[in-house]
């Protein structure tokens, strides 16, 4: 993926252009400091940095990064064996909500599947997740459940929704 600029979600928004570029395993401290912001540790969702740094060594990684005025504003990272995809991770900023972040992101996904010829994109994500919408909006449809998957500092479990999507339809 090359640099690309995405502009704000319409020309009366204020917000500066999400900027996307690739990642790496250097952008590391990029991804921890998100995931630390975005995810709520009641529910479990965030991965350590080393289980991060493991992933990322492994073939068919791909991570995207966004930034907004220069600043690290959220990050996707994907997994692609043969012609399937998953979203592994996903994450915006708490102050750079609602400004198109998320959706640049799976867009950028979407378009990285399409140019691999990624035939379905999976996600996982806990139940009641508002970002269950951003998902819809893009074509996700449920396909299954995985019952406690997630766990909280607090023990509780949560449920996770599986979703997935067909790529160039």
């Amino acid at each position: 993926m090359a640099t690309r600029a995405v502009p704000p979600p319409s020309d009366e928004d204020a917000a500066s252009a999400v900027v996307l570029r690739a990642g790496d395993a250097r952008d590391l401290a990029i991804v921890d400091a998100l995931m630390g912001d975005a995810f709520d540790p009641a529910y479990g969702e965030a991965w350590t940095r080393t289980q991060c740094l493991g992933v990322l060594a492994l073939p068919g990684i791909q991570l995207v990064l966004a930034f907004v005025d220069d600043r690290p504003a959220g990050f996707a990272m994907t997994r692609t064996v043969l012609d399937e995809a998953e979203l592994l991770l996903i994450a915006v900023a708490t102050d750079a909500r609602r400004r198109g972040i998320g959706t640049a992101l799976v867009g950028a996904v979407i378009a990285d599947c399409i140019a691999a010829n990624v035939a379905t994109l999976h996600l996982e994500v806990r139940a009641g997740n508002e970002a269950v919408a951003l998902y819809t909006a893009h074509g996700f449809a449920k396909v299954g459940e995985r019952r406690a998957y997630y766990r909280g500092r607090s023990g509780v479990a949560h449920d996770a929704h599986t979703y997935s999507r067909a790529i160039g339809s």
